[in-house]
């Protein structure tokens, strides 16, 4: 490959998820000229958005790449890469962790460490990301949420099918709430119809709240925000002492350019987040850049994530959209053990190519019978951190994933008490999936931030300790999983970090912040931004959705 000259921004973002695509959207509305990068494309709308032989057997929108696993098996990992990330593909369900999750806490397995902020210095930034992603909502209903101000759109309200197991549900002691669902004007004209092709497939009508749509598309129509589509970070270069981002070797549609900023913000996901920092080593950073507690990589955490279903074999599910329940009843401890086990959640509908994906040896109308008279639930526990399930870089520079489950006892416990809680509700057939060890969905944990550099890679602002103007902002910086959607964490830690950048890197004042399209003149004096508006190189896309 050509290099090309180099060009020079004030800030740039490397990945447009929940990550970076909230900071994108945040730091567009300053006057920072910034550079977007982002290795995929648009995911194009097509038929095939809603196909589930296309998303769930051709795998026609995740990576071809492949990882290696412990074991020295090549796999192709849940990973997508396109505009908005894997948000593109979540379910849209937007949770705030619990209060106790952000403390030290105990599991049948382990201890669940600490974060070095709590959940009230993260609350305000809950509320702003559940406004940006549109979240609907009941408060005081869920036994575990802690006490909180209204959701900023009212609940999806459940289907008859799914309203009728709820009162059941009820009558069993339990405490069913609403998801919390991040979905575009449901109901209205050209928006969300709550249809059945929501999780895992990418919205046709681009009424799902990902950060494609809320955050990217919005940001790149502004004069300062560059987007480069199909441009994949090689590496970060640092400046003679190792203490500083210099510049990023991108590889973009076909050439190698040398970009520059004065900042820099790594939102790639959690394995390539890491994979990216292993790949930049230097003399000054032999390990890996910004790796000198020895962390980064390690830690990988993945849910515990088992889907079951329910079935009465003479009644058919007329539900379409499904996903509207949330169990937290056995979050903090179990029914006979003080110690938590987990979430349930209502699942979308699960249809025939999808259940067959796990037993492919099985005829396809025996799927298409059984799904048709499924109910679909959810069982998650958390993961808890281990040094040994690690993310490294073999021979070639390509991923290797190490992975080991652990606190298997509480999940086993969960998936118990949905069987029966399914048996309770008269679905006498139980069917239970669980991921393997190639488990790469709600992947965090691998840059994870703290207060001590010997133990952490980043600070609470996710500044990376070694190196002062780097930043990893995605679930890499999660110390635990907890055991609720990474999403909403992601983007309320997110904003969280777009406000110290305005205001220590930015030099923005606290009044400015409040306001929106700020100009030239309201950069102090000798701050960063203003230094890169008037330094900077010319060329890129400005402002173009298909870069």
């Amino acid at each position: 490959m050509n290099m090309i000259p180099t060009q020079r921004y004030d800030i740039i973002v490397i990945g447009t998820g929940a990550g970076g695509g909230t900071l994108v959207h945040s730091l567009a509305e300053t006057s920072a000229d910034i550079l977007v990068l982002e290795r995929g494309d648009f995911v194009p709308q097509e038929p095939e958005n809603r196909d589930p032989t296309a998303v769930w057997q051709d795998l026609r929108y995740r990576t071809t790449e492949r990882w290696m696993g412990g074991d020295g098996e090549a796999f192709r990992p849940y990973t997508h890469y396109c505009v908005g990330g894997n948000t593109k593909f979540w379910g849209s369900v937007l949770f705030r962790m619990r209060r106790e999750d952000f403390a030290d806490l105990q599991h049948i397995d382990g201890v669940s460490p600490a974060w070095p902020i709590n959940y009230e210095t993260l609350e305000p930034y809950y509320q702003r990301a559940e406004r940006l992603y549109e979240v609907h909502g009941a408060a005081g209903v869920d036994p575990t949420e802690a006490a909180r101000e209204p959701f900023p759109y009212a609940a999806i309200p459940h289907e008859a099918a799914v309203e009728h197991y709820v009162g059941r549900i009820r009558e069993q002691g339990l405490h069913p709430s609403p998801l919390p669902l991040g979905l575009r004007s449901p109901g209205e004209a050209g928006w969300c119809i709550l249809c059945n092709t929501c999780n895992s497939f990418p919205c046709h009508r681009n009424a799902k709240s990902d950060a494609d749509v809320c955050c990217v598309r919005p940001s790149i129509g502004r004069s300062n925000v560059t987007l480069w589509t199909r441009a994949r970070a090689r590496r970060l270069m640092t400046d003679d002492v190792g203490r500083r981002v210099v510049g990023v070797e991108v590889d973009h549609a076909g050439q190698t350019r040398r970009v520059e900023a004065s900042l820099v913000i790594v939102s790639c996901g959690a394995v390539n987040s890491a994979a990216l920092l292993l790949r930049s080593d230097s003399s000054h950073h032999p390990a890996g850049l910004a790796n000198s507690s020895g962390l980064v990589g390690r830690r990988y955490m993945a849910h515990l994530a088992t889907m079951m279903a329910g079935f009465h074999p003479f009644r058919r599910n007329q539900t379409v959209f499904q996903k509207t329940v949330a169990i937290n009843d056995f979050y903090l401890q179990g029914s006979d053990v003080p110690y938590p086990l987990g979430q349930i959640q209502s699942q979308g509908r699960t249809h025939g190519v999808m259940a067959k994906t796990a037993a492919p040896w099985m005829p396809s109308w025996f799927f298409d019978y059984w799904v048709a008279r499924g109910v679909d639930w959810l069982a998650m526990t958390e993961d808890l951190p281990s040094r040994d399930n690690r993310v490294v870089l073999d021979g070639s520079g390509r991923i290797q994933l190490y992975y080991t489950a652990n606190n298997v006892t509480a999940h086993e416990r969960l998936v118990q008490e949905v069987r029966r809680m399914l048996r309770g509700l008269g679905l006498v057939i139980t069917y239970a999936h669980a991921g393997s060890t190639q488990n790469t969905t709600h992947q965090c944990g691998t840059v994870c931030f703290g207060t001590d550099p010997r133990t952490s890679v980043l600070d609470s602002y996710c500044r990376a300790h070694d190196v002062e103007n780097l930043f990893v902002v995605d679930a890499s910086f999660f110390p635990s999983s907890a055991a609720v959607n990474p999403g909403l964490t992601i983007a309320a830690q997110a904003l969280r970090v777009s406000d110290h950048i305005k205001e220590v890197d930015l030099g923005l004042g606290s009044q400015t912040l409040e306001h929106r399209g700020q100009t030239v003149e309201d950069v102090a004096p000798g701050s960063m931004a203003l230094e890169g508006l008037r330094g900077r190189g010319q060329g890129g896309v400005r402002g173009s959705c298909w870069g």
